[in-house]
């Protein structure tokens, strides 16, 4: 008597729990890097300035970015395909503001490699999640995942595709929520200034590498 197949188990959405504590353990680990490390642009007050403001502005930008994501995929996550406004851009467009904030925190340290190596740990880790999101979202769409995702980029942005309805419609709790999440990357402002500070003033010793320094 033949045996009935096996049943495949059913693929489930990626565990956000788990991508949240990567990230944190990727930054307890990135901690020495970020206290100790001094600026090559030190000596240059101009330049060290310029990049702060940088990092200041590019936080700014992954906040506003990720309020845009929440607008259109708010209360909608793994309901729909969505694919107007942020995510006719790229698939996962929270990932990339988050990688951007990620990124402006090295910045505003002042330093150009550090916010290198921070952005490119945010973003492996943010990848490996969206890789294994997708494995759910299309085993539940179809083809109409496999058509949206053959044509837009997973993070990094094509802008020219760009596209959105006049009118969105946006969920309030999952807004709140997210304001919450923002405040994290806010947060990087005052801890990068304090550091900045402690490492002028000589309260944290600082070891600067020369593949480091810039």
């Amino acid at each position: 008597m033949t045996k009935a197949p096996k049943p495949e188990a059913p693929i489930l959405p990626a565990n956000q729990p788990l991508r949240v504590n990567i990230l944190r353990l990727a930054f307890l680990l990135l901690l020495p890097l970020i206290l100790f490390t001094g600026s090559g642009w030190a000596g240059n007050r101009a330049m060290f300035d310029l990049l702060v403001l940088l990092g200041i502005l590019t936080v700014f930008a992954a906040v506003l970015g990720r309020f845009w994501s929440i607008l259109y995929i708010g209360g909608r996550k793994n309901q729909t395909v969505m694919q107007d406004g942020p995510y006719s851009i790229c698939r996962h467009p929270l990932y990339l503001f988050s990688t951007l904030g990620a990124t402006g925190l090295g910045l505003m340290l002042g330093s150009i490699s550090v916010a290198v190596i921070i952005g490119t740990v945010a973003f492996v880790i943010l990848n490996a999640t969206a890789a294994n999101e997708e494995r759910f979202l299309r085993d539940t769409f179809g083809p109409a995942y496999f058509e949206y995702a053959a044509r837009v980029p997973r993070i990094a942005p094509k802008f020219s595709l760009f596209r959105t309805e006049p009118d969105v419609t946006f969920n309030i709790a999952t807004l709140r929520e997210n304001f919450f999440d923002a405040l994290v990357f806010i947060g990087f402002i005052p801890l990068a200034m304090v550091l900045n500070l402690a490492k002028d003033s000589g309260w944290l010793p600082v070891w600067p590498p020369v593949w480091l320094l810039y």
